[in-house]
């Protein structure tokens, strides 16, 4: 378990198409603990493993103190649409408003490779529709119609609280 240097925007990794997890041994159990060390490090709500260079489909979400480890996951449902403020690890320093669907159900394994389900709505489901877009090659910044979309952020004190809230809510 170690902290790791994020993938920033611009490196090709991150819009590398993740590979399914096919062998649930050391290898994965060490990513899956260093995408929480890192995330929690940077601090964030969640981080996949593009952004730490590997191109595999595994990503971890942590919100309301609950550790989410997803492999090989997957949206089964999707319902209704929910525009808020979204930022990303990879791009630090910016949030913009994301539309995205308002509840998710989500199946996948876990570290040992059985099957878990997932359902969240609010936090918990913007941020497991942006780990698995990772997990895709994509990013937020995709959703928007140009980069002017894009807010600075950086802690100045006319900032938000909403701004300030986003940033570095999501990996």
């Amino acid at each position: 378990m170690s902290v790791k240097p994020i993938v920033l925007l611009g490196d090709p990794r991150l819009r590398l198409k993740g590979r399914p997890v096919d062998s649930f041994g050391k290898y994965l159990h060490e990513l899956l603990d260093d995408l929480a060390d890192t995330m929690r490090h940077a601090p964030g709500v969640g981080l996949a493993a593009p952004q730490l260079g590997e191109a595999v489909r595994a990503c971890v979400v942590e919100v309301g103190g609950q550790l989410h480890e997803l492999v090989n996951p997957a949206i089964v449902r999707a319902v209704g649409d929910d525009r808020d403020l979204e930022g990303c690890l990879s791009i630090p320093g910016y949030v913009a408003y994301v539309t995205r669907r308002e509840r998710v159900w989500v199946v996948a394994q876990n570290r040992f490779g059985r099957t878990i389900k997932v359902a969240g709505s609010g936090l918990l489901g913007r941020a497991l529709q942006h780990e698995l877009d990772h997990l895709d090659g994509k990013l937020y910044v995709d959703y928007l119609a140009s980069l002017d979309e894009l807010i600075p952020v950086g802690g100045g004190e006319d900032e938000s609280d909403e701004v300030r809230e986003a940033t570095g809510a999501l990996a």
